[in-house]
This record gives structure tokens, sequence and C-alpha cells, in this order.
């Protein structure tokens, strides 16, 4: 092994150790609404919450690839939490975090439209939901990486921009039409 091919490898390492960590810290967060589910498994099992958390992250995945209801269970995943972190985020003072939930919400919303033809695709590819389910937990990811916001910005974004004075004039003209603008 080479000396660059062991730096990229502590490198790689350095990273692993780091999100470890990351989670850690977030599974003893007492501000996240799992923090007591996985006091009370942790106290009961004797079970380290980190294995806890892996060992429930593994069955949702064998679940969502073998299991009955992946539609529902994995659409429950991508649901839930952001709609849970979004009324909070609501019911606080602070508004700095609402743009990446607002961000999020504006994904979301386009991939439910073009996920209109879902039943054609799971025919064809049968892990549709583990990746859509690993696709969403990316888009609301606590982290620079969040994948909604570079969605929104390399995509979404520059279309809205370019496009937005004719969707404005549709609405407006639509407005009129049905008589709301007077």
């Amino acid at each position: 092994m080479s000396l660059q091919e062991c730096k990229q490898l502590h490198s790689m390492a350095g990273k692993i150790m780091d999100l470890k960590n990351q989670l850690e810290v977030s599974l003893r967060d007492k501000s996240k609404p799992w923090t007591t589910v996985l006091d009370v498994l942790e106290g009961k099992t004797g079970v380290d919450r980190l294995f806890i958390f892996i060992g429930s992250v593994t069955i949702l995945g064998l679940w969502l690839v073998f299991g009955y209801a992946g539609q529902l269970v994995c659409n429950t995943v991508v649901f839930l939490y952001p709609a849970y972190v979004s009324i909070k985020a609501i019911e606080s003072p602070q508004k700095d975090d609402d743009t990446i939930l607002l961000t999020y919400w504006v994904v979301y919303a386009l991939f439910s439209v073009i996920e209109f033809f879902a039943d054609l695709i799971v025919g064809w590819f049968p892990l549709y939901w583990l990746a859509k389910c690993i696709f969403f937990i990316w888009l609301m990811l606590p982290s620079d990486f969040n994948g909604s916001l570079i969605i929104y910005t390399k995509f979404i974004r520059p279309y809205f921009l370019k496009h937005e004075g004719n969707i404005d004039e549709a609405i407006s003209s639509a407005s009129k039409l049905l008589g709301k603008d007077k």
C-alpha cells in the first residue's frame, strides 16, 4: 500500500469516526424526539443506543426491501419527522431554521408529482422504497451536505428564476379569468 493510499484510508477513517461521533451526540440530544424512547430501550436492554439505532435502521432497510407495505413505511419515515420538526419551527420564535424546512418541502412536493409513476417504477426497481427512503433522509440531513439545499440550489432555483415571470403571468391571467383579481 502506497503512502497516498494510507493517507486516503486514514482520512476516510477519520470521516467515519466524525460521523459516528455526530450520530452519538444526536442520539443523546435531549431536544430530539427520539431521546426518551432510546433512554427507555437502553435502560431496559442494556444495549448502547448507537447499536439500537443501527439495528433499527437495518431492520427498516430489510423491511423496505422484503416487507409488507413498503410504500406506507417509507412515506411515514419521510413525512413524520420533517412534519414534526416543521411544526416545532413554526412554533419557535427563531425563523433561521425555516429556510431548510421550506426547501425540504419544495423538493418533497416536486418529487411527489414525479412519483405519480411509482407503481411502474416499483415493478422495474424492487429496491425503490429503500432508495426513496435513503434519498429523503439525505434531503433532511442537518449538515452542509443537506440534499434539499443542494437540489434546490442546483436545479429548482435556476429553473424557477428563468421562468418566474412566465409563471407569474400565467397565475395572474388565471386569476383574472376566474374573477379573483378585481
